[in-house]
């Protein structure tokens, strides 16, 4: 009964942890995250992983979007649409691979008018609440 959160590169990390080791937790809210290194700043991962065209290998072993099928938990995402850091599309695009798989225990909250950093105290409350929720009913359920 582990439930994990986290935003931005936190939120990257959740999913790795989520997706590449099914089954070790209950619960994952997935904040801001990057899932696809080939789409991020490429002057940050080309420091740490090259180029995609010339290490595809490095970017498919570091981004959750290959590891999609593993999804066996509970996982709620959470992303602004006018996100200025991690693209929309990132989280768009990893929502496609879960349907394209027919996996059913997730869940993507989008906010309209947030960027990376949210600026809406409702938002916020909205984010937190969906977060307090899932692990509630995830972690506390005793079946």
């Amino acid at each position: 009964r582990i439930g994990i959160y986290g935003g931005s590169y936190g939120g990257f990390i959740t999913l790795m942890a989520l997706l590449s080791e099914p089954g070790e937790f209950k619960a994952v809210a997935a904040l801001r995250s990057v899932t696809d290194w080939a789409h991020y700043n490429q002057g940050y991962t080309a420091n740490i992983l090259n180029f995609p065209e010339t290490d595809p290998e490095a970017y498919k072993k570091s981004s959750p979007i290959y590891f999609a099928e593993n999804l066996q938990d509970r996982l709620v995402m959470l992303h602004g649409m006018v996100d200025d850091n991690v693209q929309f599309q990132d989280i768009v695009r990893l929502t496609q691979r879960f349907i394209e798989l027919g996996k059913t225990d997730w869940n993507l909250a989008v906010y309209p008018v947030e960027a990376h950093g949210f600026r809406e105290t409702y938002s916020w409350v909205d984010e937190y609440t969906r977060i307090l929720n899932l692990f509630n009913e995830t972690l506390l359920n005793k079946n």
